[in-house]
């Protein structure tokens, strides 16, 4: 079956822990805690990755970077989505468009959803018209509310390369 389009979902979620550094879709965000993970713990990002490794049924990110890996201890998790970008196109495919929220009670990331639309669309290979980012906190309600953490969602849209 030849299919044309192929959509994917992703989810991610990351507590917060003290001497960690907040990176966010790529970029680092002055805070006071940072996302604890094996890697750097972009939530964004993994979400994204997911979501392009979901629309192909390749796994998810564990299974390509497992968390019992040393060579991806506090790896640069634009790394990561370079890879997956390089596996959806020897698979035949090419990133179309990327939706993204962010849910975060504290801190206030707004400032930097345009250049974490620039990082990804850079990496991804996409006009910054093609990545959308949005944040929402959780009303104090759950993890999120509690400022214990932070969860990303991501769906993707990719095309079937004709070339």
């Amino acid at each position: 079956m030849n299919q044309q389009f192929r959509i994917g979902f992703g989810y991610d979620v990351h507590a917060f822990a003290e001497n960690r550094r907040l990176i966010i879709g790529g970029v680092e965000i002055p805070y006071l805690k940072g996302l604890l993970g094996h890697s750097d713990a972009d939530v964004l990002l993994h979400a994204i990755c997911d979501a392009m490794l979901g629309a192909l049924a390749l796994g998810d990110i564990g299974k390509h970077f497992p968390d019992t890996d040393e060579k991806y201890k506090d790896v640069d998790s634009r790394k990561l989505l370079k890879h997956v970008v390089e596996l959806i196109r020897a698979n035949g495919y090419e990133v179309s468009n990327v939706d993204s929220t962010v849910l975060l009670q504290k801190p206030k990331i707004s400032a930097y959803v345009n250049e974490m639309r620039r990082t990804i669309a850079e990496i991804v290979n996409l006009s910054v018209a093609q990545i959308s980012i949005k944040a929402t906190t959780t009303e104090g309600l759950g993890f999120v509310g509690r400022e214990e953490g932070c969860a990303a969602h991501s769906v993707v849209l990719l095309t079937k390369n004709e070339t």
